[in-house]
């Protein structure tokens, strides 16, 4: 590799056409903050959903997996516009002079995003209309344009839709006499262009309802004997173009052109100057759905003169006009997940129990189930282990008579929670319930309020987190009276309490009873539901109180082990590396000698195997199945005691210092060795689903050696069946790992 300069795409200046990196010195003398050992944020965001694209595209996946993939590609990239691409929208358009570690302004960034948005987005529909649609309609899975429809089937979707569609629908003039209509976020709509003798031609905009199927079925009444199994769809938006003349009564309805509109989602929430934080978040949120238009895609078919009138008059740059063939919004394909077509998808997943618990779990048992956690630490891995013992022990605080207190902090918990009933069922007048829930947990602010409120009716006493911080920690706290005391029983988490998610993302659980991990939770409770100055913590590592500096420290420690002559290594697990202080820390060791793996899913701001700077810098992400979704935090430490953590937090500026976030320590020894060997380096010996980070930003497949067969991480852990995770020390499965390079 040049020692001089770094070659690539991802830091390239789009405003300059030049090159961010430093010719001052060679590599080796460079200072860690040199933009050039920095990948930018939201690109490397995007190439992440390349990756989940790349699923989408892979034969090995079941065709219905293959459009899953889609239309979350589709969905992370809406995610993405409403809060990073609007983010830099503002910041350009107020002159913000804000520099990225990687030497790149808002608007150098901004101008970048729209470039690798445009070319994803033509790479959905590409892979939709070229490949996907097409392998569907092999499987009898037909997703119809309407000109494609047969005469039943167009008389069948006429009357749906003066049955259905049209009661809902609300055509809205566009004129001098009508003011230009709000465009919802994330909406579909149609622009209508109408014509009449007196006025010529006139525009109108029809809301495509979200109430009703994204994609309607039109089985076709005359299909072929033995055909009974195809199903037949049509998109809504087609429905009602075809049905334009119901509308516009003794007018002609000349043509239509659907448009999509994406809305800054970032709500600012002023909780310095707020009274009831819960009231001022239902305001926010009303706001968002005035945010300032940040994206609108339309058909390319749509002239210049309408695209016109809809970006000026949604105040939008034409820069941020995106122009996509086919159907716009593929998040809708998730629909399709609702078939019953086994043979097109994943095999079902059955997890495990560890043995300890089956019985306890299995009968209910709450005696037999605080018993096992009593006698030792217990680690759960999500998904390929059940989620049952988890609300079990929810369950059986709520309903235990010697139960004094029960505490929980609640982030993202979905539907119909079993957890949030246990919790509501459990206060009685002998046992305190707790829980603080997190109402800024972004895009589920409605759904943590409705809990927040049914629990409060309930008697249950609900907090709502810290002001100027998100509380994003997992912990479960259940005080119990027993024969020799009182005793605090531990669900530590780096996942959320759904157990929806919990079959999706891969996630640990530890249920415990240290005592000194058990203090620190209380006094963590104390700080969410109290008013506390904790400085010191016996075991956890606290964000924003002293996270951020004992993490620095460990990694201090273990580069002067390298100096020192000693094997030092890291094995970092996250969702997101972007810190810049973290990533010159991991630098640093790295430059030390010391051997350091990271397995991130998303996210990666540093730049591995520069010469002299991270040539001992490994980096891997594995899109699969499974949302990798687990924090682990291994340290070498010399060999001789090494130390794990794990939890909830990244190492992003959100998490250490603005995020209320824990990370805790593995302390059995089994377990411990247990995740290092047969979790950690498994991802790492990874050749199916994984992707290496080169120096140039670029991420390719990791292969098998010629003559080896792939290994799926994932399909190596379904495929486990350990007796017992909490002494288990299983290791004869384990595939062959090679060294680090």
């Amino acid at each position: 590799m040049d020692t001089e300069i770094i070659s690539t795409e991802a830091i390239t200046s789009p405003e300059k056409n030049t090159t961010v990196a430093s010719s001052r010195a060679p590599l080796n003398e460079m200072e860690l903050d040199d933009p050039a050992l920095y990948i930018n944020r939201e690109l490397s965001w995007l190439e992440f959903n390349q990756r989940v694209l790349e699923e989408a595209r892979d034969p090995e996946h079941p065709l219905l997996e293959r459009v899953k993939f889609l239309g979350i590609t589709s969905s992370n990239l809406d995610e993405f516009t409403m809060i990073r691409v609007s983010g830099l929208q503002t910041q350009s358009q107020s002159g913000q002079s804000d520099i990225s570690p990687d030497g790149l302004t808002s608007a150098e960034q901004l101008s970048a995003v729209r470039k690798r948005s445009t070319s994803m987005m033509a790479d959905i529909a590409g892979l939709w209309g070229d490949v996907l649609h097409p392998a569907l309609d092999a499987e009898r899975v037909f997703v119809h344009n309407y000109s494609d429809l047969n005469d039943g089937q167009r008389a069948a979707m006429r009357e749906y839709f003066e049955r259905q569609i049209f009661p809902v629908l609300t055509p809205l003039a566009i004129d001098p006499g009508h003011p230009f209509p709000h465009i919802s976020n994330l909406s579909l709509n149609l622009a209508v262009v109408v014509r009449d003798d007196k006025f010529g031609e006139r525009y109108a905009r029809m809301k495509v309802p979200g109430v009703l199927p994204r994609l309607v079925a039109c089985q076709p009444t005359d299909a072929p004997e033995g055909d009974d199994q195809a199903q037949h769809f049509v998109w809504i938006e087609q429905i009602i173009a075809a049905n334009l003349d119901v509308l516009f009564p003794g007018l002609q309805a000349v043509v239509s052109y659907p448009f999509r509109v994406t809305r800054n989602a970032d709500i600012e929430i002023q909780e310095d100057e707020a009274s009831d934080l819960l009231r001022t978040i239902e305001l926010g949120l009303r706001q968002r759905h005035f945010g300032a238009v940040a994206r609108l895609e339309v058909n390319p078919e749509m002239p210049d003169l309408l695209k016109d009138l809809l970006s000026s008059n949604m105040l939008l740059d034409r820069k941020d006009v995106y122009q996509q063939p086919g159907p716009l919004g593929l998040s809708s394909l998730m629909e399709l997940m609702k078939l019953d077509r086994p043979d097109i998808k994943d095999a079902p997943l059955v997890t495990r129990v560890p043995e300890e618990l089956k019985s306890a779990v299995e009968s209910g048992n709450a005696e037999e189930l605080f018993s096992a956690i009593s006698q030792r630490d217990i680690l759960l891995h999500h998904p390929y282990d059940s989620f049952r013992p988890v609300t079990a022990l929810i369950s059986a605080a709520a309903h235990g008579n010697d139960v004094l207190a029960i505490k929980q902090t609640l982030y993202r918990v979905g539907a119909n929670s079993p957890i949030v009933k246990s919790l509501a069922e459990a206060r009685d007048e002998d046992t305190q319930v707790a829980v603080l829930v997190e109402l800024k947990a972004r895009f589920d602010e409605e759904n943590n309020i409705e809990w927040a409120r049914s629990l409060e009716e309930a008697g249950v006493h609900v907090v709502y987190g810290l002001v100027g911080l998100k509380t994003h920690c997992k912990i479960a706290l259940v005080v119990r009276k027993e024969r020799d005391g009182i005793r605090r029983y531990l669900h530590l988490g780096t996942g959320n309490y759904n157990p929806t998610t919990a079959r999706i993302y891969t996630d640990f659980s530890l249920l415990t009873v240290n005592e000194d991990i058990a203090a620190d939770v209380s006094d963590v409770f104390n700080l969410l539901t109290g008013y506390s100055l904790q400085k010191n913590y016996r075991k956890l590592l606290v964000a924003p109180v002293n996270m951020r500096q004992r993490l620095t420290e460990m990694i201090a420690r273990e580069t002067e082990h390298a100096r020192a002559g000693k094997p030092g290594r890291i094995i970092f697990k996250m969702n997101s590396l972007v810190d810049p202080r973290m990533i010159q820390a991991l630098y640093s060791a790295a430059k030390a000698g010391v051997q350091v793996d990271l397995l991130i899913r998303g996210i990666c701001c540093l730049r591995p195997g520069v010469k002299d700077i991270s040539e001992n810098i490994r980096v891997i992400s594995i899109v699969g199945r499974f949302l990798e979704h687990s924090r682990a935090y291994y340290f070498h430490n010399g060999g001789e005691t090494p130390e794990l953590y794990l939890g909830s937090a990244d190492l992003m500026q959100r998490n250490l210092d603005r995020r209320v976030e824990i990370l805790f320590p593995v302390e059995d020894e089994a377990i411990l060795r247990h995740i290092r060997d047969d979790v950690l380096e498994v991802g790492l010996a990874d050749t199916s689903q994984a992707r290496r980070l080169m120096p140039d930003g670029v991420w390719v497949r990791v292969l098998p050696e010629p003559g080896e067969d792939e290994f799926n991480s994932q399909e190596w852990f379904l495929a486990q069946d350990y007796p017992s995770l909490a002494v288990h020390g299983v290791t004869s499965t384990t595939p062959q790992l090679k060294s680090h390079p």
